[in-house]
């Protein structure tokens, strides 16, 4: 994999992680209400999960998820059903902002690894993730070379452009909320949650033959 393939590759991820997904709204939300800083658990999540698609990618998974009509759709309801699950939550939050360290959603280790936590398994539990980096990934893999060098190299780069949107995202939701305080936190809670749950509805209806 040469340099310019490299920059290819990082183009492309980058529009795709910038597309308003289910951890970037979540990164959104978590900076509003928790503030940049406390988000960086979610962030990490998703950079973990963006290894383990990348990974699933690289050991045939995300083509088992193509072929088998059982295992896409354990997946997609799996991940339909935990996003309409945040979507609600989100949806009926009254808008209250907790930047207190006692926290119990966002501070100490437990609150930390709730957060870790969400935004893990909203990546691992979405289908289409696996489905667009076994359609994409592979394009930039030079097979005549070694293969697990270059799904390394193509992992840290989507790991790192997707840490950095998702911290775009957080800062956006945390200086909205200080430049409107409580009704910028309802008003991003009440979005975020119709969005999640506009996502989870569209995972429900998704079909293989679609991707």
């Amino acid at each position: 994999m040469n340099i310019s393939t490299l920059a290819i590759f990082a183009l492309v991820a980058l529009v795709a992680i910038a597309t308003p997904g289910p951890t970037v709204l979540l990164a959104l939300a978590n900076g509003s209400r928790l503030g940049v800083r406390r988000s960086l658990p979610g962030m990490f999540g998703a950079v973990v999960s963006d290894f383990v698609l990348v990974g699933a990618v690289a050991l045939g998974l995300g083509a088992l998820l193509a072929a088998s009509e059982f295992w896409f759709s354990v997946v997609k309801w799996l991940g339909a059903a935990y996003l309409a699950w945040i979507g609600i939550r989100l949806l009926r939050s009254s808008g209250a902002l907790d930047l207190s360290q006692s926290s119990s959603e966002g501070g100490g280790d437990a609150g930390a690894r709730r957060v870790f936590a969400k935004s893990l398994l909203v990546a691992v539990t979405n289908p289409k993730g696996y489905l667009f980096c076994s359609a994409l990934l592979p394009q930039f893999i030079d097979p005549a070379a070694a293969q697990w060098p270059q799904y390394v190299v193509i992992g840290l780069v989507f790991a790192g452009l997707d840490f950095a949107v998702m911290l775009g995202y957080a800062v956006v939701g945390a200086r909205a909320v200080r430049l409107l305080r409580r009704r910028a936190v309802l008003w991003l809670d009440r979005s975020c949650g119709a969005a999640l749950l506009a996502l989870a509805g569209s995972l429900a209806f998704y079909r293989r033959s679609a991707s």
